[in-house]
């Protein structure tokens, strides 16, 4: 499989939001090529802010496991995480994180403050465990219009 169909799938639990109303990410965790959680946000539904679609899917592949690690996973979002859903995965150890679109007024990147190191070595905090890999950019295009679509219709209702 690849990181397009596993983002697919995620896309198909972001359209789950959208339908809920709720603002439309997803996720999928996968171990040894195998879809072990699902999410996507449910913040209005459980009338709480933490109840992002990482956070969902984490605790559930915590359960799943047994464990509160996830060193051999990959969690694909449909959306740049959060400054705390980057750093619940920092928390979880996740191997990999692949997401879609970039998040501009909410994602993590936009928290993380100009340091010595971005001065000096233009390399910016990373905000994951330091073994995690990151891939951004999948599906990018399907992922923002989701997003885009979601916002324009909220604006004309």
């Amino acid at each position: 499989m690849t990181d397009e169909y596993y983002m697919l799938q995620a896309l198909k639990e972001a359209k789950k939001a959208y339908d809920d109303g709720e603002v439309p990410v997803g996720v999928v965790i996968t171990m040894n090529q195998r879809i072990i959680s699902k999410g996507y946000n449910q913040v209005e539904r459980l009338n709480d802010p933490t109840a992002h679609a990482e956070i969902i899917a984490l605790t559930s592949a915590f359960n799943y496991l047994g464990s509160k690690y996830l060193q051999e996973a990959t969690i694909y979002i449909t959306l740049e995480p959060c400054l705390m859903c980057a750093g619940a995965l920092y928390w979880s150890k996740v191997g990999r994180v692949v997401y879609g679109a970039d998040d501009e007024k909410n994602g993590y990147k936009k928290y993380i403050i100009p340091c010595p190191s971005v001065e000096q070595f233009g390399v910016a905090p990373w905000p994951f465990h330091p073994k995690t890999e990151l891939l951004s950019g999948v599906l990018k295009e399907e992922c923002g219009k989701l997003m885009k679509d979601f916002f324009k219709e909220r604006r004309n209702i």
